[in-house]
């Protein structure tokens, strides 16, 4: 059963509609991950005790809980617990460096936080040690591992904290679907973290309109590989329990895994950035794989060219989607009805009851159909706004109240979207949004460092590259292996360059600005030249 649209507000909470899945279906599976089998009785019954175990920590409806995992059991039962409770959920991405993450901890003044306890080569025992003394409200860590060592008064072991939660009042819960369910992190203007809030009707009502492009029922399967701490990871997790059906876990994405995980698990639904699914079909084995559980899919996150929807397409019929992180995100979405030419090279239509227009770039009026321009969204999926930036939020709207979404756009008489290119600057690698000038500011920080300007060169794989475009100072020795060491021991893994390219100058306009585009056409020609 799936929620109806046309009934009130209060029915688009996320835990409400959890809940009837478990009334409805309690023995279905819900997650799956490896070995680790929960169904919806069993996974209710866990979210209950981690909301209980949190109200019992003085957790409480408008709290914030932030989530530092990758796509584990645990961040789903930590994303139903907050719902459960009304507290607003916080997923933070796992490869984030300390000052980004104290940024974003500080920033939503989160009152406790779920981590693992390693993760690769990092210690978040030791990690959050050090920012606890700098982050006055955060007042617990729940860690998810197997550690078996002696805790404070202020750090729990997620299992532990079941067990406890198992013997308190079970938590009742304030259904209120305008609340915020979440805060996503995006890069805002000039590389600058915004905290995007979405309400649960807000995500709900966009995870919704994108099942009834798919079809999606409480049969389908879905591989859950899509980094959770994204909106397109959490809409993910969002369309499949509200409609009942099941999520194969995947740690962090590897193409091997994840065709085996197809074929083991029975997928039926396969979502994915291009770069996953060039990756999926690049692999050795893919053409002996038995892929014909697999019905559909949405492929989102960067440019899809004709050629790579055609070639998965042969074997997953995939819709291509667009959105924001500000728009829950879905915003359009093609349809297995549409026209063959508008399937390809379109992003589809505007979901039900979602408004675009294209906005003048240089008077700010509203476009009609075919006029090029900044895409602009209204409608139920756009965000209640920038946590703790009202003034940004306010620049972000047009005076009609469209959402700008800072892409170019064109749509036409029929309401199919293209999207023709970026208004700013941004690199999209892999499906991670790059802001140039925020790796930028960092490689001008290091000594032999005298200017710094970064590009996105186009790429078959990842959508684009990053490259580096340095001058160094005079006589200083410096590699490009070590300016990118340098940006690894500050930055996420994905903000790290590619390639570094050392200029003596570089091409500039008459007001002095760097000629980005004549660099990137440089750079890209050197590329393809090696």
């Amino acid at each position: 059963m799936v929620p109806d649209m046309d009934e009130g507000l209060s029915t688009h909470h996320l835990a409400e509609l959890f809940a009837r899945q478990v009334r409805d279906q309690p023995t279905r599976e819900c997650l799956v991950f490896g070995k680790r089998r929960l169904t919806y009785e069993q996974a209710d019954a866990e979210a209950s005790a981690l909301a209980a175990a949190f109200r019992e920590l003085g957790i409480e409806a408008g709290d914030r809980v932030a989530v530092d995992l990758p796509n584990w059991p645990e961040w789903v039962i930590s994303l139903l617990a907050a719902a459960r409770l009304g507290a607003v959920f916080v997923p933070l991405h796992p490869s984030l460096g300390y000052h980004e993450l104290k940024y974003q901890l500080r920033n939503t003044e989160a009152s406790l936080a779920v981590a693992a306890e390693s993760l690769g080569e990092v210690d978040y025992l030791e990690l959050f040690e050090d920012l606890v003394g700098e982050l006055p409200d955060l007042h617990y860590l729940v860690t998810v591992g197997r550690g078996d060592f002696w805790y404070d008064d202020r750090v729990f072991q997620f299992g532990d904290l079941l067990t406890r939660g198992r013997r308190g009042e079970v938590v009742e819960g304030v259904v209120d679907a305008g609340a915020p369910l979440t805060i996503l992190y995006t890069s805002g203007t000039m590389g600058k973290p915004k905290g995007v809030v979405l309400t649960h009707h807000n995500l709900v009502y966009a995870a919704f309109q994108a099942t009834e492009a798919l079809g999606q029922t409480q049969a389908d399967r879905v591989l859950a590989t899509v980094p959770f701490f994204t909106v397109f990871g959490m809409q993910v997790v969002v369309s499949t329990l509200i409609t009942g059906g099941t999520l194969i876990l995947q740690s962090e994405f590897d193409p091997v895994e994840g065709l085996d995980l197809i074929e083991q698990e029975g997928v039926t639904i396969c979502h994915g950035v291009p770069t996953m699914f060039q990756l999926l079909m690049a692999d050795a084995s893919f053409g002996s794989r038995d892929l014909s559980t697999v019905r559909t899919g949405i492929v989102a996150g960067s440019p899809v060219s004709v050629d790579l929807v055609r070639r998965i397409r042969e074997w997953s019929d995939v819709q291509i989607a667009y959105g924001l992180t500000e728009t829950g995100p879905t915003v359009t979405v093609t349809r297995f009805d549409d026209p063959a030419e508008m399937r390809e090279r379109s992003v589809g239509r505007p979901i039900e009851g979602v408004d675009v227009r294209v906005v003048d770039l240089t008077d700010g009026t509203l476009h009609g159909p075919e006029a090029v321009g900044e895409l602009a969204v209204r409608g139920p999926n756009v965000m209640a706004g920038y946590h703790r930036m009202p003034s940004e939020t306010k620049r972000s709207y047009t005076a009609e109240g469209y959402l700008l979404t800072g892409d170019l756009a064109i749509v036409d008489e029929d309401g199919y979207v293209m999207i023709v290119g970026r208004r700013k600057e941004m690199i999209i690698r892999g499906g991670y949004n790059v802001f140039p000038r925020e790796l930028e500011d960092v490689l001008r920080t290091h000594p032999a460092v005298d200017d710094a300007c970064v590009v996105g060169v186009p790429n078959e794989i990842l959508g684009e590259l990053i490259c580096a475009c340095v001058i160094p100072v005079e006589g200083a020795i410096v590699t490009g292996d070590e300016l990118k060491e340098y940006c690894r021991e500050q930055l996420a893994d994905y903000k790290v360059p590619d390639r570094v390219r050392f200029f003596d100058i570089f091409p500039l306009t008459g007001s002095g600005k760097v000629k980005r585009r004549e660099l990137a056409q440089v750079v890209g020609l050197e590329m393809s030249a090696t």
